[in-house]
């Protein structure tokens, strides 16, 4: 069985990995950096190619990170950096790849937080081809 974690540098994303490593020994982790995110913010004196490639820099950090965490563990873990919007890129790799199930965290937005930023696990619960768990 593979399971695609979906990360992002929140306790929740965490947990999601941890949660996979937990049900299968073939794991991909993914991090999407958004090319369309505003430039406003703490990178915006940068200009917008300086803060992609920034945002770029974070994601792979991020994955870095995340092998660190599991190079003593038995699975198979690989990592890929995502470029667009994180739903739409999960459901979009999950089409196009080998995928039996994402695990994706959920920060647990609710009401008037929720409605304004939406949930990107709950737009992957939605659109992705295969069954989706969300770790809080």
């Amino acid at each position: 069985m593979v399971l695609l974690v979906a990360l992002d540098d929140s306790e929740p994303g965490w947990a999601a990995l941890e949660y996979a490593l937990e049900e299968a020994d073939d794991i991909v982790v993914v991090h999407a950096v958004d090319p369309s995110q505003s430039g406003y913010g703490e990178f915006a004196h940068f200009g917008t190619d300086s803060m992609q490639e920034r945002l770029r820099e974070h994601g792979e950090a991020l994955l870095e990170q995340a092998r660190d965490r599991v190079a003593d563990r038995p699975q198979q873990v690989r990592t890929e950096l995502l470029v667009g919007p994180p739903a739409s890129s999960v459901v979009t790799h999950v089409s196009e790849h080998d995928v039996d199930r994402v695990v994706v965290g959920s920060h647990g937005r609710s009401g008037v937080s929720r409605v304004l930023l939406g949930s990107v696990a709950e737009q992957i619960a939605r659109r992705a081809p295969v069954p989706v768990t969300i770790v809080r």
